[in-house]
């Protein structure tokens, strides 16, 4: 495994087994992963929170199939915000894609594993472009498996928010007809995630920052004021880890831009 980023703030945010435990509910709000019980991926677990996120990879795959949330998560985000070079972001989010579809056909009742194949493929399709991706039928994938998250864990609120930005981004792609008809991207659904993910984790600013995109995808110029109320709300909150900090530095920056 090449070197990745390191993440900026590396010992802001010093978690152990301990001080981790005792935040799991609050940390987990977004994806409502269950506290492990196992030493080794808790382990792995405090890595990705204290932003020390190819350990945590590692140490997540080292732990076998157990691991591979913590590993496919840190991938990820390492991936979405620090991965510089655009070859090596679109094959991280490839691999974590892979590991999921591994791994469902092993266990397809786990809700994160749906949930980080979808988060990989959907912003695999970013990268690519959206509509490329709707082409290649990725689009179908990342709908079913989020709503597969939704189903079998209702409060998923990153789930939420990674729906509302499919409905959002189909829409403003390809239009309401074609969305509606070809993928099932709904406006008022769209919007519906987005206010349904901020109720299950009011605290979420990537979910504010989804949520201002979705507003102005979906509605233009006249949810501008709204959209920038919630990018501010987001910039002005609190992270409790590494990976808040880089929804929070995210809000920062669009808000300069």
């Amino acid at each position: 495994m090449a070197k990745w980023t390191a993440f900026p703030h590396l010992g802001d945010y010093p978690f152990d087994a301990f001080s981790l435990r005792a935040n799991w509910q609050r940390l987990h709000a977004g994806d409502a992963e269950p506290l492990p019980s196992d030493d080794a991926i808790l382990q792995a677990w405090v890595l990705y929170h204290s932003g020390d996120y190819q350990r945590a990879a590692e140490a997540g795959l080292k732990a076998g199939v157990d691991g591979m949330t913590v590993a496919n998560r840190a991938t990820c985000v390492y991936a979405n915000y620090l991965e510089r070079k655009e070859k090596s972001k679109l094959d991280l989010f490839l691999e974590v894609a892979q590991r999921a579809e591994a791994q469902l056909a092993g266990n397809a009742k786990n809700p994160n594993t749906w949930y980080l194949q979808a988060y990989a493929l959907g912003r695999y399709s970013q990268g690519i472009s959206v509509a490329r991706a709707l082409a290649q039928g990725l689009g179908s994938k990342v709908k079913e498996a989020l709503e597969k998250t939704i189903q079998l864990q209702p409060k998923h609120a990153d789930a939420h928010i990674a729906l509302g930005a499919f409905h959002a981004e189909v829409i403003d792609k390809v239009g309401t007809l074609i969305g509606g008809m070809t993928y099932g991207a709904k406006q008022e659904t769209g919007l519906r995630m987005f206010q349904d993910a901020l109720k299950l984790n009011p605290a979420s600013a990537i979910g504010m920052i989804e949520y201002a995109n979705g507003l102005v995808m979906l509605q233009g110029e006249r949810r501008m004021k709204e959209a920038t109320k919630l990018y501010e709300q987001a910039a002005n909150s609190k992270p409790m880890d590494a990976t808040e900090r880089l929804d929070v530095e995210l809000a920062k920056a669009e808000l300069q831009d």
